[in-house]
């Protein structure tokens, strides 16, 4: 009787060394891992949350990509509308002094910065990609939404204070 150790040290070798068989389950029965004739299985090594192969044809294609595109295109929108006008907002509307309002702007381009890391390994380690980028993506769009609440004010309070500039 083999340890889980050696089962997941069997299923590795047969998997590298194409091995169509990948020893057998506790019950007896025998698990193919991987038919290279039909190519149904990934074959990298790829398995789902019970342990068993992940099939080809579930796999891969097109049908997150305009959903991870449209996130990052939003998403570095609003970093970098953010990023411009946020020194400027914490030293006119909530008067903090300079040292302050950089300290805390790069305090939070580094957490902008170091977010993806810790949404690798939560997507890797725990929810699997997809839900990773849905439960990011909703967080940063409340996150968003209730900041261009609040810069909204302190805008159109910036815009009525400057002179009205015609270009004829």
């Amino acid at each position: 009787m083999g340890s889980q150790e050696e089962e997941r040290r069997e299923l590795e070798e047969g998997l590298l060394q194409g091995r169509g068989e990948a020893g057998g389950a506790a019950d007896g029965e025998v698990r193919v891992w991987r038919d290279e004739s039909k190519g149904i299985y990934t074959g990298d090594g790829s398995v789902d949350i019970n342990g068993n192969p992940i099939l080809r044809e579930g796999t891969g294609g097109w049908r997150a990509c305009p959903f991870i595109l449209g996130n990052e295109c939003c998403e570095r929108l609003a970093y970098y509308g953010i990023s411009t006008n946020l020194v400027t907002y914490l030293t006119k509307k909530l008067h903090q002094g300079n040292v302050s309002a950089a300290r805390n702007v790069t305090t939070w381009q580094g957490t902008c910065y170091i977010a993806p890391l810790i949404g690798a390994v939560l997507a890797d380690s725990y929810w699997g990609r997809y839900w990773t980028i849905s439960v990011f993506s909703t967080v940063y769009f409340i996150v968003s939404v209730s900041f261009v609440e609040v810069f909204s004010s302190f805008l159109f309070d910036l815009l009525s204070q400057m002179p009205l500039i015609l270009f004829i």
